[in-house]
C-alpha cells in the first residue's frame, strides 16, 4: 500500500493542503471541527509528515533543543538532574507535536562555541533551552544569538531583557532549610558551595546566609567550604569541616551529589546521622531517597521548569508568543532521615 501524502489526507477531510499543514504543524487559528476532521483522516490515512519538507517549508524544524553541562566532563557525573529537563521537555514537545533534541556541551573545550553553533544551523531548531550553568555564560549565549535561534534560560542566576528564563527560588528555599535547621537547635551550621560558574547556585549560599540572619545566628567563614557539585567533593569538604575545632552540628550541602559525599564521609568516619550530625542537600535527585539514612533536601522542579521552557518556545514557534518574561517555579523542602535535633 502506497504512503498516504498530504494531498490525500485533504482529499480526505475535504480542506486545502495548506489547511492540513496548519493542522500538522500545530499552528493556531483553525477551527477546532477542521482541525478534528483534519486530525480524523491523518489517523485514518496513517499520515507521517515528511520532517525535511516540513524543516524547508517553515525554515525551521519542528525541533527544541535541550543544552545542558556534560556531565561526562566529571569525574563521577550525575545524571538524576539532566533525565528530570528531558522529562519535562519531552512532555511539552509531545504536546506541540514537536521532537526534543539534546546536546551535551562541554563549555570547557576551545571548539564548544562553533559545535553548537554548526548544530544549531544544520538542524534549525525551533528554539533552545539553555541549562545552567551555560544559561550564564555569555560566550554560550552568544553563540546562540549569532543563528537568531529563539532560547529560554534555565536559572541563570542573573536575569536580562533579552531572552525568557525560568528558574526557582534558590535564595528564598534556602533561607527556609537553614531555619528548618536552627529550628531544630544547631546553632553551628557548615555549607558546602557549589561550582562558582553556576550563579543559581550561589544564591543558594546567600540564602543559607539570610537563614542564619533570620534565625538569630551568626555566620562564620569557618563553617564554609567549596565543593564543586560532585560527590567527591562532598566528601573532601566534609573531611575539612569535621577536623575544625568546633564540629558543626549540621552541614548542609548546595546539591545532593555533594551532601551524598557528606554522608559517606560521616560513614567512614563512624559519625552517626542524624544522632551526631545532620546533614541536607538540594535537588532531590533519585540517589537522595536511596541512601541511608534518606536525605532530607530541597525538591528543585527541574521537570516543571524545563516544561515550561518548551512550552514558551512553542508558543513562539506557533505564532502565540508572550513577552519576554522572567518566571518562578516554586521549590520545596522534603524533610528526610538525614536530620534531626541538634545532639546535646
Amino acid at each position: 500500500m502506497p504512503k498516504a501524502t498530504i494531498f490525500d489526507v485533504a482529499t480526505r477531510a475535504d480542506v486545502s493542503i495548506k489547511t492540513v499543514s496548519r493542522v500538522v504543524n500545530g499552528e493556531p487559528n483553525v477551527r477546532e471541527s477542521t482541525r478534528a476532521r483534519v486530525n480524523k483522516a491523518v489517523a485514518e490515512l496513517a499520515y507521517r509528515p515528511d520532517q525535511s519538507a516540513r524543516n524547508l517549508a517553515s525554515h525551521r524544524s519542528h525541533l527544541i533543543g535541550l543544552v545542558y553541562d556534560d556531565p561526562a566532563a566529571y569525574e563521577m557525573p550525575s545524571s538524576g538532574y539532566i533525565i528530570s529537563m528531558q522529562q519535562g521537555a519531552l512532555r511539552a514537545c509531545r504536546a506541540a507535536r514537536s521532537e526534543l533534541l539534546i546536546h551535551p556541551c562541554n563549555y570547557r573545550n576551545k571548539d564548544a562555541t562553533n559545535r553548537l553553533r554548526e548544530l544549531i544551523e544544520e538542524t534549525r531548531p525551533a528554539g533552545i533551552i539553555l541549562a545552567a550553568p551555560l544559561s550564564n555564560m555569555p560566550k554560550i549565549v552568544r553563540a546562540i544569538e549569532a543563528t537568531n535561534t529563539p532560547v529560554v534560560k534555565l536559572s541563570p542566576g542573573r536575569k536580562n531583557s533579552k531572552h525568557h528564563s525560568v528558574s526557582t527560588n534558590d535564595r528564598e528555599v534556602c533561607a527556609e532549610m537553614t531555619c528548618y535547621l536552627a529550628g531544630l537547635g544547631h546553632k553551628r551550621i557548615g555549607f558546602v558551595t557549589g561550582d562558582p560558574e553556576h550563579k543559581a547556585v550561589a544564591d543558594r549560599f546567600h540564602g543559607y546566609q539570610d537563614g542564619l540572619q533570620q534565625s538569630g545566628l551568626k555566620f562564620s567563614e569557618r563553617l564554609v567550604v567549596a565543593g564543586d557539585n560532585s560527590f567527591g567533593s562532598g566528601e573532601t569538604c566534609a573531611e575539612k569541616l569535621l577536623t575544625r575545632k568546633k564540629l558543626p552540628t549540621a552541614i548542609f550541602a548546595a546539591n545532593d551529589d555533594m551532601a551524598a559525599g557528606v554522608i559517606r564521609t560521616a560513614h567512614r568516619w563512624g559519625i552517626q546521622i542524624p544522632e551526631q550530625l545532620s546533614v541536607a542537600g538540594f535537588d532531590d535527585i533519585t540517589l537522595s531517597r536511596q541512601l541511608d539514612p534518606t536525605l532530607t533536601t530541597i525538591r528543585q522542579p527541574l521537570q516543571r521548569m524545563a516544561e515550561r521552557a518548551a512550552v514558551l518556545l512553542a508558543e513562539r514557534r506557533g505564532g502565540d508568543a508572550s513577552e519576554i518574561g522572567h518566571e518562578i517555579v516554586p521549590a520545596e523542602l522534603q524533610i528526610r532521615e538525614s536530620t534531626g535535633p541538634a545532639p546535646k
